[in-house]
């Protein structure tokens, strides 16, 4: 059953939420109304195809839908809750750092950086939830890749 799957689902959709908004808050809220969207469109998911990728679509779609909407209200660098390293302040102070400079990057960037190093999809899977040819998706990544570590050195 499809909303079994979706389930399952939730800590990816939460993960990439949170890269995407930013804010607890707002993640969450597209987490809700992206499962709302797909169980009210799920006669349009094609069952046996890949249904993270169709989750993570609607997801993408609905942000920049509501960005628009919001006329990108601006949120400062530091506005995110801090990542949380278990009892070791240099770990800390280290997903920090690599938290301030993965905002940095443009959004396509961490967008691609984000669908392939954590998201695990392939680089064509995200390609097409970009929107993007494979190749431009690449040559994302390779940037995104190359200024994370040059900024943390």
């Amino acid at each position: 059953m499809i909303k079994d799957d979706i389930v399952a689902m939730l800590p990816d959709l939460r993960a990439f939420a949170r890269f995407l908004c930013r804010e607890r808050e707002a993640a969450d809220d597209l987490v809700q109304n992206t499962i709302l969207t797909a169980l009210d469109k799920q006669s349009q998911f094609t069952p046996g195809t890949n249904l993270k990728a169709w989750l993570f679509t609607i997801m993408r779609t609905r942000f920049y839908s509501d960005l628009r909407k919001q006329r990108r209200r601006l949120i400062p660098l530091d506005a995110a809750a801090p990542l949380a390293a278990v009892d070791n302040p240099e770990a800390t102070m280290a997903l920090k750092e690599l938290s301030v400079v993965l905002w940095r990057l443009s959004p396509q960037m961490r967008e691609a950086l984000v669908l392939v190093g954590a998201g695990g999809f392939s680089y064509e899977e995200a390609a097409g939830l970009c929107g993007c040819a494979v190749g431009t998706l690449k040559a994302r990544v390779s940037r995104a890749r190359k200024q994370l570590a040059e900024k943390l050195q």
